[in-house]
C-alpha cells in the first residue's frame, strides 16, 4: 500500500521510500524513515499537497511523492 491511499486520521508505518534521491534525502532529513508512524491530518483546498503528522510535526507532502512511499497499516 502507498501513502496516497491512506485516509485522513488513519495510522500507518513507513516501510520504504522510492522517490528520487533529492526528494528521498529531504524526506529522510524530516524523519520519514522505516518504521516511523505517519498520519494524514489535513488536505489542502486543491487536494494536493496533504499534511501528515510525523513525530509530532506536520509535514506537507505532494501527491506525486506520496505515491512513492510504501506503508503498512
Amino acid at each position: 500500500m502507498n501513502l496516497h491511499e491512506l485516509k485522513l486520521q488513519e495510522k500507518a508505518n513507513i516501510v520504504n521510500i522510492q522517490c528520487s534521491e533529492n526528494i528521498k534525502r529531504r524526506l529522510l532529513d524530516l524523519g520519514l524513515i522505516k518504521g516511523t508512524k505517519i498520519v494524514p491530518v489535513l488536505i489542502s483546498p486543491s487536494g494536493d499537497p496533504k499534511a501528515f503528522e510525523v513525530r509530532g510535526t506536520l509535514i506537507a507532502i505532494r501527491e506525486e511523492d506520496t505515491k512513492q512511499i510504501e506503508i503498512e497499516i
